[in-house]
């Protein structure tokens, strides 16, 4: 895990490695990053712990095209169906950074900022109390590690705990990738989680913020695109494509 000097100005992705985003249709992926299934897995309390490895799928289409509207026939690829579905493509989401008007909860030492908006309940900071309570309590090391840990396997970077000794975040080291949320204990598929400061842009050419972590939508009934907010969850949405998860994919270092 390394320090940004903020969780939104993540090193660009290496190459030609980008997203952009169609203002009525798809996702278009340039540059082949990885890309495969991500599944959300349980503790022994059943409570969202870390995210294990599912099906790859190919990117060598230049460019590729990934379903947004949630109507495809060809998950997670697009095949034309945003032209017919019922849904709204506006992207609505604020240019306002994520650290504009996220609030903060201040521990001995740690500061962990909380940006709502962006909450795809993913449910990483539920357990032993939850970050925010652990955050408070950050002068015990074993809460401390696990404050960490939770505002860091959050996959928007709705959380992002900070060190306060030294003003720096935390960060998981991710490669340039994409990722199918999957999410087995809500029996819904989540959003598409781009990592590693890929960037991501709209057909104008303008840039969404950089960042070393965020999901987009691809159910097409998020109120925040091209942004995901977690509405899958509550109309157990799903892609069709869940098989089983095939290996453990973690950040280099687990707090």
């Amino acid at each position: 895990m390394s320090a940004h000097k903020t969780p939104t100005d993540s090193d660009p992705a290496a190459g030609r490695v980008s997203v952009t985003v169609t203002e009525k249709g798809p996702y278009l992926v340039y540059g082949r990053p990885p890309f495969c299934e991500q599944f959300i897995m349980p503790d022994p309390d059943n409570e969202s712990w870390y995210f294990q490895e599912g099906r790859h799928f190919s990117t060598e289409a230049e460019p590729t095209a990934l379903c947004r509207c949630g109507a495809s026939q060809r998950k997670p690829y697009c095949d034309g169906a945003h032209v017919r579905a019922d849904w709204d493509p506006q992207l609505t989401a604020s240019r306002r950074p994520l650290l504009d008007g996220a609030d903060k909860t201040e521990g001995a030492t740690l500061t962990m900022t909380d940006n709502p908006q962006y909450c795809v309940f993913a449910r990483f900071c539920h357990p032993f109390s939850g970050a925010w309570t652990l955050t408070e309590l950050s002068s015990d090391p074993e809460a401390r590690r696990l404050a960490v840990r939770e505002a860091s396997m959050c996959p928007s970077a709705r959380l992002t705990a900070w060190d306060k000794a030294s003003g720096t975040p935390y960060e998981f080291r991710f490669e340039p990738s994409l990722g199918l949320i999957e999410d087995p204990a809500v029996g819904a598929s989540g959003g598409l989680w781009i990592r590693g400061g890929i960037p991501m842009r709209r057909e104008n050419g303008e840039f969404f913020e950089l960042r070393n972590r965020v999901v987009v939508c691809r159910c097409g009934q998020s109120a925040n695109k091209p942004y995901c907010d977690g509405t899958h969850a509550a109309v157990k949405w799903r892609d069709g494509l869940q098989g089983d998860p095939v290996g453990e994919t973690l950040p280099e270092e687990v707090y």
